[in-house]
């Protein structure tokens, strides 16, 4: 699948930092100061804010930022029967660590209502003329991120979120969303589950769907926590491959992974990590422009994005900013040699 964006096209994950009149961020969760009409109205203005500063910064491919989400999978999911977003338990085993957190609950069937995120794409492409992306959190990482009270087959319970996932992305598609992408971190701390029913769950997300679909894949998070390499590429990618996805999220930003492991998988898309997302020193142009040209011995610049590693809604608006200024013009000079 060709791009019909320029060669080392710039995004991002998704999320940006939000404005700290609206809301204070822990961890992967915001706190909004506001609520009601208010809320409402300040999410509309944070969105412009973030569309805006996307825009000077040069980013090809923008998204609105995630600015009215306050968890993972709580926007998605308000639509959804079945499960329960208000009593909330403590879930203690968190993606293979010890991170205890609150999370949702799963208590019956679920199954979509209406739509949770067209209106947020059809906002968003009001305010600017630039490729638009959205992300949803895939089958796989909303199991991870509830407690599952209501299945006794997690198969079945991945298949129905995949069935209210894809009629999501069809929406989704219909409004004129030009990049779409399914945020599956769970996928590299599980591998044994997608070869079980997580690939099988991503390709039933895909059903019907045209416009190009990267799967977000997730070996480590910003804010100091510890690489786990100890899962890696290949074998998840080798199945992946056998799925009608169009292309790959991988982070070369902060991690040490050699990237000839993604020759086999060149003839996908990739979004390519290339920034630190966490609170770390912003590298220089040279750096990110070395990381990037020794991917390119092995994958094709037409079908490359370049981002960072994972979302930047857990550091500062200056450095944002600053690291998202480097992976522009590192983009701009690859560009003129390719």
């Amino acid at each position: 699948m060709a791009l019909k964006f320029p060669p080392l096209a710039t995004t991002h994950v998704g999320s940006m930092p939000r404005p700290r009149w609206m809301g204070d961020t822990e961890r992967n969760r915001v706190t909004f100061r506001l609520d009601g009409e208010r809320l409402a109205e300040a999410q509309d203005d944070a969105t412009i804010v973030t569309l805006r500063e996307q825009e000077a910064l040069g980013i090809d491919i923008v998204t609105d930022g995630e600015q009215r989400r306050e968890g993972f999978i709580f926007h998605m999911c308000r639509t959804w029967d079945g499960i329960d977003l208000v009593n909330q338990v403590q879930k203690e085993v968190y993606r293979r660590r010890n991170n205890p957190r609150m999370v949702p609950r799963i208590i019956g069937k679920l199954k979509r209502r209406a739509a949770a995120t067209v209106a947020d794409v059809a906002f968003a492409k009001t305010y600017t003329d630039r490729p638009v992306k959205m992300a949803l959190a895939g089958p796989m990482t909303v199991i991870d991120s509830a407690l599952n009270e209501a299945y006794a087959d997690e198969g079945e319970l991945a298949m129905d979120i995949a069935a209210a996932v894809n009629a999501e992305l069809l929406d989704l598609q219909a409004a004129g969303c030009d990049l779409l992408q399914l945020d599956e971190p769970a996928m590299t701390r599980y591998h044994e589950k997608v070869f079980d029913y997580g690939a099988a769950a991503l390709d039933r997300c895909l059903r019907g769907v045209t416009v190009p679909v990267i799967v977000h894949l997730c070996y480590g998070y910003p804010g100091g926590a510890a690489l786990q390499h100890q899962y890696t590429y290949p074998e998840l990618l080798d199945r992946l491959m056998e799925t009608k996805i169009s292309g790959f999220t991988v982070e070369f930003g902060r991690s040490s992974y050699d990237p000839a492991i993604l020759k086999p998988y060149r003839e996908r898309l990739f979004m390519f990590g290339c920034i630190d997302p966490g609170n770390t020193p912003t590298p220089t142009v040279d750096d990110v422009k070395r990381r990037v040209a020794g991917a390119l011995d092995y994958l094709d610049p037409a079908k490359v994005m370049l981002s960072p590693d994972c979302g930047l809604m857990t550091i500062g608006r200056d450095l944002a900013r600053a690291k998202l200024t480097v992976m522009v013009a590192a983009a701009r000079e690859l560009r003129k040699r390719v």
